[in-house]
């Protein structure tokens, strides 16, 4: 299988150390795959040497970085035959985690020789693809922040969370999906692919990557006397009991605020319209997973 790994060296972990680019080249060697490495230089610029690995005949495209990189190569790979690989070495991991791929020296490099390839569904935000999560509000504004920083990592965006929480200002959002439409004021919106942002911190509980559906999950106010509280029902999965979240499922949402502003999609932030587009491609992306029997042991 053709095969091209594509190197952040910036992101999360690759940017301390940089052994991984090393165990790349030398996995390359020991098994005597027909790969190579190529280095991304700037943003984006992942996506344009994923799109010429899938003009070369790579059947697999590798990823090795966290959720930015992944954003990025993947962007390149829908409705493309070949598939993404994905060494998960950032600061959240999302998908990663959701679908069970280890991380680098617990299985990543192995699962890319004995996984098995899912295909699940592609989020648009305006056009703008997201394969985990995307959202406006406050987590997009923590996304801008946590992405200036030097040094990332859970402290540091712990410490940036809490260093804006009870500065931010919610909004009011129109939510229509259907014939259903909603207007609240809202702290966060998330639209979630899977069921996590990262590190086990489940914004949609239950959510399923490749059922052609998106889950919202509006969070109506965070303040001091309930933000404890909703920070450790997302950490143990029970955030559909808090009274000020409400939870939607469906394949296309339409987000309206009162003005342009960000959004992030998988914690990559972008300027866009006070309106936002969100729809589904159902089973657009090909993506290595550990072995069904593998994970189940």
């Amino acid at each position: 299988m053709k095969t091209r790994f594509i190197y952040n060296p910036k992101s999360g972990h690759n940017a301390k150390s940089p052994h991984l680019l090393e165990r790349a080249r030398l996995f390359i060697a020991q098994h005597k795959l027909d790969a190579d490495v190529v280095l991304t230089e700037r943003t984006r610029h992942a996506t344009e040497l994923a799109r010429r690995a899938v003009d070369d005949g790579c059947e697999l495209i590798v990823a090795i970085g966290g959720d930015g990189t992944m954003n990025e190569v993947a962007a390149a790979l829908i409705d493309s035959p070949a598939a993404l690989g994905l060494i998960p070495c950032g600061s959240g991991n999302g998908l990663g985690r959701h679908l069970g791929i280890p991380g680098p020296g617990k299985g990543a490099f192995r699962n890319l020789l004995n996984g098995d390839i899912r295909t699940i569904d592609t989020g648009l935000a305006n056009g703008i693809p997201f394969f985990n999560a995307m959202g406006v509000g406050f987590d997009a504004e923590i996304s801008h922040r946590f992405n200036r920083l030097t040094h990332r990592g859970l402290p540091a965006y712990v410490h940036t969370t809490f260093g804006t929480l009870f500065r931010f200002r919610p909004q009011k959002y129109t939510i229509r999906s259907g014939d259903m439409s909603i207007t609240t004021s809202a702290f966060i919106i998330s639209v979630a692919n899977s069921d996590q942002y990262g590190n086990d911190c489940f914004i949609a509980p239950g959510a399923s990557v490749d059922d052609g559906r998106l889950n919202i999950t509006v969070m109506k106010s965070i303040h001091l006397f309930n933000a404890l509280p909703i920070a450790l029902r997302l950490f143990t999965k029970r955030i559909d009991g808090s009274a000020s979240v409400q939870r939607l499922l469906g394949p296309s949402f339409s987000i309206e605020r009162p003005v342009p502003g960000l959004l992030h999609t998988d914690g990559e932030t972008h300027e866009t319209a006070a309106l936002i587009e969100v729809t589904v491609r159902p089973r657009s992306l090909r993506i290595m997973v550990p072995h069904r029997e593998a994970a189940a042991a």
